[in-house]
Protein backbone atom coordinates (compact mmCIF):
# COMPACT_ATOMS: atom_id res chain seq x y z
CA UNK A 1 0.00 0.00 0.00
CA UNK A 2 1.51 3.59 -0.89
CA UNK A 3 1.22 6.15 1.71
CA UNK A 4 1.11 10.02 0.82
CA UNK A 5 1.31 13.13 2.81
CA UNK A 6 -1.79 15.24 1.93
CA UNK A 7 0.28 18.16 3.44
CA UNK A 8 3.11 18.35 0.64
CA UNK A 9 0.49 18.85 -2.09
CA UNK A 10 -1.13 22.27 -2.87
CA UNK A 11 -4.21 20.98 -3.81
CA UNK A 12 -6.59 17.59 -3.82
CA UNK A 13 -6.45 18.33 -7.54
CA UNK A 14 -2.47 17.64 -7.81
CA UNK A 15 -2.86 14.75 -4.93
CA UNK A 16 -4.98 12.94 -7.38
CA UNK A 17 -2.99 13.42 -9.86
CA UNK A 18 -0.03 11.91 -8.12
CA UNK A 19 -2.01 8.92 -7.03
CA UNK A 20 -3.34 8.35 -10.44
CA UNK A 21 0.31 8.29 -12.02
CA UNK A 22 1.42 5.65 -9.07
CA UNK A 23 -1.59 3.81 -9.74
CA UNK A 24 -1.34 3.43 -13.67
CA UNK A 25 2.67 2.00 -13.00
CA UNK A 26 1.51 -0.21 -10.31
CA UNK A 27 -1.15 -1.65 -12.87
CA UNK A 28 1.61 -1.78 -15.59
CA UNK A 29 3.74 -3.81 -13.77
CA UNK A 30 1.02 -6.07 -12.38
CA UNK A 31 0.06 -6.71 -16.38
CA UNK A 32 4.02 -7.38 -16.80
CA UNK A 33 4.14 -9.94 -14.29
CA UNK A 34 0.66 -12.01 -15.14
CA UNK A 35 2.71 -12.09 -18.78
CA UNK A 36 5.63 -13.83 -17.31
CA UNK A 37 3.12 -16.01 -15.83
CA UNK A 38 1.32 -16.86 -19.28
CA UNK A 39 4.73 -17.53 -21.07
CA UNK A 40 6.01 -19.77 -18.08
CA UNK A 41 3.12 -21.93 -18.31
CA UNK A 42 3.00 -21.91 -22.30
CA UNK A 43 7.30 -22.44 -22.41
CA UNK A 44 8.92 -23.95 -19.01
CA UNK A 45 10.79 -22.19 -16.60
CA UNK A 46 14.21 -22.13 -18.55
CA UNK A 47 12.76 -20.06 -21.62
CA UNK A 48 11.16 -17.59 -18.70
CA UNK A 49 14.20 -17.53 -17.29
CA UNK A 50 16.37 -16.65 -20.07
CA UNK A 51 13.61 -14.15 -21.50
CA UNK A 52 12.85 -12.23 -18.59
CA UNK A 53 15.62 -13.46 -15.34
CA UNK A 54 12.97 -14.68 -13.16
CA UNK A 55 13.19 -17.89 -11.09
CA UNK A 56 11.07 -20.08 -10.53
CA UNK A 57 10.36 -19.39 -6.73
CA UNK A 58 9.45 -16.08 -7.98
CA UNK A 59 6.49 -17.00 -10.71
CA UNK A 60 5.16 -19.70 -8.14
CA UNK A 61 4.68 -16.83 -5.45
CA UNK A 62 3.22 -14.90 -7.39
CA UNK A 63 0.16 -17.62 -8.49
CA UNK A 64 -0.03 -17.73 -4.61
CA UNK A 65 -1.14 -14.31 -4.30
CA UNK A 66 -3.41 -14.62 -7.18
CA UNK A 67 -5.26 -17.51 -6.67
CA UNK A 68 -5.49 -16.10 -2.74
CA UNK A 69 -7.22 -12.97 -4.44
CA UNK A 70 -9.41 -15.05 -6.39
CA UNK A 71 -6.83 -14.21 -9.84
CA UNK A 72 -7.38 -10.54 -9.44
CA UNK A 73 -4.58 -8.84 -11.60
CA UNK A 74 -4.18 -5.49 -8.83
CA UNK A 75 -3.33 -8.56 -6.20
CA UNK A 76 0.47 -8.05 -8.39
CA UNK A 77 1.05 -4.63 -7.57
CA UNK A 78 4.12 -4.38 -5.85
CA UNK A 79 3.34 -3.15 -2.16
CA UNK A 80 5.18 -0.50 -0.95
CA UNK A 81 8.60 -0.93 1.03
CA UNK A 82 8.29 2.50 3.10
CA UNK A 83 8.54 1.82 6.24
CA UNK A 84 5.08 1.91 8.83
CA UNK A 85 7.46 3.78 11.27
CA UNK A 86 9.35 6.54 9.85
CA UNK A 87 11.88 8.35 11.94
CA UNK A 88 10.68 11.77 13.38
CA UNK A 89 13.20 14.14 13.73
CA UNK A 90 14.46 15.49 17.17
CA UNK A 91 15.70 18.78 16.68
CA UNK A 92 13.76 21.39 18.09
CA UNK A 93 11.45 23.62 16.20
CA UNK A 94 13.06 26.71 18.10
CA UNK A 95 16.59 25.52 15.74
CA UNK A 96 14.20 25.48 12.59
CA UNK A 97 12.97 28.67 13.30
CA UNK A 98 16.35 30.34 14.16
CA UNK A 99 17.53 28.88 10.56
CA UNK A 100 14.69 30.39 8.48
CA UNK A 101 15.20 33.58 10.22
CA UNK A 102 18.74 33.86 9.69
CA UNK A 103 18.24 32.57 6.15
CA UNK A 104 15.72 35.38 5.37
CA UNK A 105 18.04 38.01 6.75
CA UNK A 106 21.22 36.80 5.12
CA UNK A 107 19.92 34.57 1.97
CA UNK A 108 23.41 33.45 0.81
CA UNK A 109 24.26 31.43 4.34
CA UNK A 110 25.24 27.99 3.85
CA UNK A 111 25.53 25.57 6.52
CA UNK A 112 28.86 26.21 7.64
CA UNK A 113 28.03 30.09 8.08
CA UNK A 114 25.01 28.98 10.03
CA UNK A 115 26.60 26.54 12.23
CA UNK A 116 28.65 29.06 13.96
CA UNK A 117 25.97 31.61 15.54
CA UNK A 118 23.65 28.49 15.93
CA UNK A 119 25.97 26.72 18.39
CA UNK A 120 25.62 29.93 20.15
CA UNK A 121 21.95 30.20 20.20
CA UNK A 122 21.39 26.65 21.34
CA UNK A 123 24.20 27.38 24.39
CA UNK A 124 21.87 29.76 25.14
CA UNK A 125 18.61 28.13 25.58
CA UNK A 126 19.93 24.72 26.57
CA UNK A 127 19.52 22.91 23.12
CA UNK A 128 21.98 20.10 21.65
CA UNK A 129 23.97 21.04 19.21
CA UNK A 130 23.36 19.82 15.39
CA UNK A 131 25.52 19.02 12.84
CA UNK A 132 26.25 20.79 9.63
CA UNK A 133 24.35 18.07 7.46
CA UNK A 134 21.39 18.66 9.29
CA UNK A 135 21.26 22.24 8.73
CA UNK A 136 21.71 21.75 4.98
CA UNK A 137 18.54 19.55 5.52
CA UNK A 138 16.43 21.99 7.07
CA UNK A 139 17.57 24.33 4.82
CA UNK A 140 16.57 22.05 2.04
CA UNK A 141 13.22 21.26 3.86
CA UNK A 142 12.35 24.91 4.24
CA UNK A 143 12.95 26.01 0.49
CA UNK A 144 10.47 23.00 -0.35
CA UNK A 145 7.46 24.22 1.74
CA UNK A 146 8.26 27.89 0.26
CA UNK A 147 9.24 29.47 3.55
CA UNK A 148 12.60 30.90 2.40
CA UNK A 149 13.15 31.37 -1.44
CA UNK A 150 16.67 30.32 -3.51
CA UNK A 151 19.18 32.99 -4.40
CA UNK A 152 18.27 35.64 -5.50
CA UNK A 153 20.59 37.85 -8.37
CA UNK A 154 20.14 41.60 -9.43
CA UNK A 155 21.02 43.51 -12.35
CA UNK A 156 21.26 46.76 -13.71
CA UNK A 157 19.92 47.79 -17.18
CA UNK A 158 21.65 50.64 -18.07
CA UNK A 159 19.54 52.15 -21.25
CA UNK A 160 16.21 51.57 -19.24
CA UNK A 161 17.39 52.11 -15.70
CA UNK A 162 15.40 49.54 -14.05
CA UNK A 163 16.89 47.06 -11.86
CA UNK A 164 15.52 43.01 -12.71
CA UNK A 165 15.38 41.01 -9.79
CA UNK A 166 15.35 36.99 -10.73
CA UNK A 167 15.10 33.97 -8.73
CA UNK A 168 18.77 31.64 -9.22
CA UNK A 169 18.86 27.90 -8.89
CA UNK A 170 22.28 26.37 -8.87
CA UNK A 171 22.71 23.96 -11.37
CA UNK A 172 24.08 20.73 -10.58
CA UNK A 173 27.41 20.24 -12.58
CA UNK A 174 28.89 17.25 -14.02
CA UNK A 175 32.85 16.96 -13.20
CA UNK A 176 35.11 15.33 -14.38
CA UNK A 177 36.71 13.94 -11.37
CA UNK A 178 39.68 11.18 -12.27
CA UNK A 179 38.15 10.53 -15.88
CA UNK A 180 41.09 10.03 -18.31
CA UNK A 181 40.70 10.38 -22.41
CA UNK A 182 41.78 6.86 -24.40
CA UNK A 183 41.61 8.65 -27.85
CA UNK A 184 41.20 11.36 -29.65
CA UNK A 185 37.88 13.42 -29.02
CA UNK A 186 37.38 11.61 -25.82
CA UNK A 187 38.01 15.10 -23.87
CA UNK A 188 38.16 18.25 -25.64
CA UNK A 189 39.01 21.18 -23.24
CA UNK A 190 37.57 24.57 -24.08
CA UNK A 191 38.72 28.29 -22.51
CA UNK A 192 38.87 31.96 -23.45
CA UNK A 193 41.75 34.14 -24.13
CA UNK A 194 40.87 38.51 -23.23
CA UNK A 195 42.09 41.18 -25.00
CA UNK A 196 41.96 44.95 -23.68
CA UNK A 197 42.83 48.32 -25.45
CA UNK A 198 40.96 51.70 -25.41
CA UNK A 199 37.96 50.38 -23.69
CA UNK A 200 37.89 47.63 -26.28
CA UNK A 201 37.79 44.14 -25.23
CA UNK A 202 38.75 41.34 -27.92
CA UNK A 203 37.95 37.57 -27.42
CA UNK A 204 39.63 34.28 -28.80
CA UNK A 205 37.87 30.87 -27.13
CA UNK A 206 40.32 28.08 -27.78
CA UNK A 207 40.29 24.59 -27.91
CA UNK A 208 42.59 21.31 -27.48
CA UNK A 209 42.04 17.65 -27.34
CA UNK A 210 43.42 16.42 -24.41
CA UNK A 211 44.92 12.79 -26.52
CA UNK A 212 45.90 14.54 -29.38
CA UNK A 213 46.89 18.03 -29.01
CA UNK A 214 45.13 19.53 -31.76
CA UNK A 215 44.27 22.66 -30.79
CA UNK A 216 41.76 25.27 -32.53
CA UNK A 217 40.84 29.20 -32.31
CA UNK A 218 38.50 31.60 -33.16
CA UNK A 219 38.33 35.23 -32.17
CA UNK A 220 35.36 37.07 -31.28
CA UNK A 221 33.80 41.07 -30.33
CA UNK A 222 32.13 39.93 -27.63
CA UNK A 223 32.22 36.66 -25.26
CA UNK A 224 28.62 34.98 -25.12
CA UNK A 225 26.99 31.82 -25.48
CA UNK A 226 25.80 32.68 -28.81
CA UNK A 227 29.54 33.16 -28.91
CA UNK A 228 30.48 29.98 -27.79
CA UNK A 229 27.88 27.89 -29.91
CA UNK A 230 28.88 29.49 -32.90
CA UNK A 231 32.52 28.09 -31.82
CA UNK A 232 31.42 24.80 -30.77
CA UNK A 233 29.89 24.33 -34.45
CA UNK A 234 32.77 25.79 -35.96
CA UNK A 235 35.08 23.45 -33.82
CA UNK A 236 33.02 20.32 -34.95
CA UNK A 237 33.49 21.18 -38.17
CA UNK A 238 37.63 21.76 -38.06
CA UNK A 239 38.03 18.59 -36.28
CA UNK A 240 38.87 15.84 -37.78
CA UNK A 241 37.63 13.55 -35.42
CA UNK A 242 34.11 13.00 -33.78
CA UNK A 243 33.99 14.87 -30.17
CA UNK A 244 32.48 12.93 -27.04
CA UNK A 245 33.31 15.26 -24.13
CA UNK A 246 33.92 19.10 -23.60
CA UNK A 247 35.31 20.56 -20.36
CA UNK A 248 34.90 24.01 -19.51
CA UNK A 249 35.16 26.78 -16.56
CA UNK A 250 32.39 28.07 -14.81
CA UNK A 251 31.86 30.91 -17.04
CA UNK A 252 28.41 31.95 -17.72
CA UNK A 253 29.10 31.88 -21.94
CA UNK A 254 29.35 28.11 -21.17
CA UNK A 255 25.83 28.31 -20.47
CA UNK A 256 22.60 28.59 -22.07
CA UNK A 257 23.21 28.14 -26.11
CA UNK A 258 26.26 26.88 -25.78
CA UNK A 259 24.90 24.02 -23.15
CA UNK A 260 21.58 23.58 -24.58
CA UNK A 261 23.45 23.18 -27.80
CA UNK A 262 25.86 19.92 -26.26
CA UNK A 263 22.72 18.53 -25.07
CA UNK A 264 21.25 18.73 -28.53
CA UNK A 265 23.99 16.65 -29.78
CA UNK A 266 24.11 14.27 -26.70
CA UNK A 267 27.83 15.55 -25.48
CA UNK A 268 29.36 15.02 -22.25
CA UNK A 269 29.69 18.87 -20.24
CA UNK A 270 32.16 18.57 -18.00
CA UNK A 271 32.85 22.05 -15.78
CA UNK A 272 35.68 22.66 -13.29
CA UNK A 273 35.70 22.98 -9.80
CA UNK A 274 35.46 26.55 -8.93
CA UNK A 275 39.14 28.25 -8.71
CA UNK A 276 40.83 25.52 -9.80
CA UNK A 277 42.02 26.55 -13.38
CA UNK A 278 44.19 23.49 -12.78
CA UNK A 279 41.65 21.43 -13.67
CA UNK A 280 41.63 22.68 -17.58
CA UNK A 281 45.57 22.70 -17.88
CA UNK A 282 45.94 21.46 -20.94
CA UNK A 283 43.68 24.33 -22.68
CA UNK A 284 45.61 27.12 -20.50
CA UNK A 285 48.61 25.37 -21.30
CA UNK A 286 47.65 25.74 -24.81
CA UNK A 287 46.52 29.41 -24.52
CA UNK A 288 49.96 30.62 -23.40
CA UNK A 289 51.08 28.63 -26.33
CA UNK A 290 49.06 30.91 -28.72
CA UNK A 291 49.59 34.26 -26.64
CA UNK A 292 53.57 33.96 -26.74
CA UNK A 293 53.79 32.51 -30.42
CA UNK A 294 50.76 34.46 -32.29
CA UNK A 295 49.26 37.25 -30.49
CA UNK A 296 52.09 38.92 -29.25
CA UNK A 297 53.15 39.58 -32.77
CA UNK A 298 49.78 40.08 -33.98
CA UNK A 299 47.59 41.78 -31.38
CA UNK A 300 46.98 45.20 -32.82
CA UNK A 301 45.22 43.36 -35.95
CA UNK A 302 42.51 41.85 -33.56
CA UNK A 303 41.15 45.37 -32.59
CA UNK A 304 40.66 46.83 -36.59
CA UNK A 305 40.28 43.68 -38.88
CA UNK A 306 38.52 40.80 -37.00
CA UNK A 307 38.02 38.67 -39.61
CA UNK A 308 41.48 39.14 -41.29
CA UNK A 309 42.54 38.45 -37.48
CA UNK A 310 40.73 35.02 -37.81
CA UNK A 311 42.60 34.17 -41.37
CA UNK A 312 46.13 34.69 -39.78
CA UNK A 313 45.05 32.62 -36.85
CA UNK A 314 44.01 29.54 -39.36
CA UNK A 315 47.58 29.71 -40.85
CA UNK A 316 48.80 29.79 -37.43
CA UNK A 317 46.84 26.97 -36.38
CA UNK A 318 47.80 24.88 -39.44
CA UNK A 319 51.50 25.04 -38.35
CA UNK A 320 50.28 24.38 -34.87
CA UNK A 321 48.61 21.12 -35.52
CA UNK A 322 50.53 20.35 -39.18
CA UNK A 323 54.03 21.16 -38.14
CA UNK A 324 54.88 21.85 -34.90
CA UNK A 325 56.15 18.44 -32.81
CA UNK A 326 54.97 18.86 -29.48
CA UNK A 327 57.36 17.22 -26.60
CA UNK A 328 54.35 15.20 -24.90
CA UNK A 329 53.17 13.14 -28.07
CA UNK A 330 56.76 13.73 -29.41
CA UNK A 331 54.67 14.34 -33.06
CA UNK A 332 52.49 16.18 -34.49
CA UNK A 333 48.82 16.55 -33.69
CA UNK A 334 48.24 15.67 -37.11
CA UNK A 335 50.83 12.51 -37.07
CA UNK A 336 48.94 11.58 -33.98
CA UNK A 337 45.97 11.57 -35.38
CA UNK A 338 47.08 9.37 -38.14
CA UNK A 339 48.55 6.78 -36.23
CA UNK A 340 45.68 6.21 -34.13
CA UNK A 341 43.87 5.26 -36.99
CA UNK A 342 46.56 3.37 -39.00
CA UNK A 343 46.59 5.59 -41.75
CA UNK A 344 50.28 6.46 -43.75
CA UNK A 345 50.64 10.24 -43.45
CA UNK A 346 52.26 9.84 -46.86
CA UNK A 347 49.06 8.17 -48.66
CA UNK A 348 46.60 10.39 -46.25
CA UNK A 349 44.90 13.66 -47.08
CA UNK A 350 43.83 14.41 -43.83
CA UNK A 351 46.57 17.84 -43.93
CA UNK A 352 45.54 19.15 -46.86
CA UNK A 353 42.11 18.57 -45.62
CA UNK A 354 42.78 20.14 -42.37
CA UNK A 355 43.92 22.74 -44.26
CA UNK A 356 41.31 24.01 -46.35
CA UNK A 357 38.74 23.46 -43.84
CA UNK A 358 40.57 25.58 -41.41
CA UNK A 359 40.78 28.31 -43.84
CA UNK A 360 36.92 27.84 -44.95
CA UNK A 361 35.47 28.14 -41.39
CA UNK A 362 36.40 31.68 -42.11
CA UNK A 363 33.60 31.88 -44.41
CA UNK A 364 31.15 31.09 -41.26
CA UNK A 365 30.54 34.76 -40.27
Amino acid sequence: MRYFNVGHYKSLVELKRRIDKVNIKGIEIAERRMEIIRFYDEYGREATRKAFGVSKATIYNWKKILKTNGNEIRSLIPLSRRPIRRRVSKISPMIEEFIRDYRIKHPRAGQYVIKVVLDKFCEEKGLKKISESSIAKIIKKLKERGEIGYGYKMSYNARSGKISVRIVKRKKKERRKGYRPEKAGDLVQIDAITMFKDGIRRYIITAIDVKSKFGFGYAYSNLSSRSAKDFMEKLEYVFPFKINRIQTDNGSEFEKEFDRYLKEKGLTHYYNYPRHPQSNGCVERFNRTIREDFIDFTEETIFDDIMGYNRKLMEWLIWYNGEKRHRSIDMTPIEYILKEKNLDPKKSNMYVNHMVMSIDVCKFD
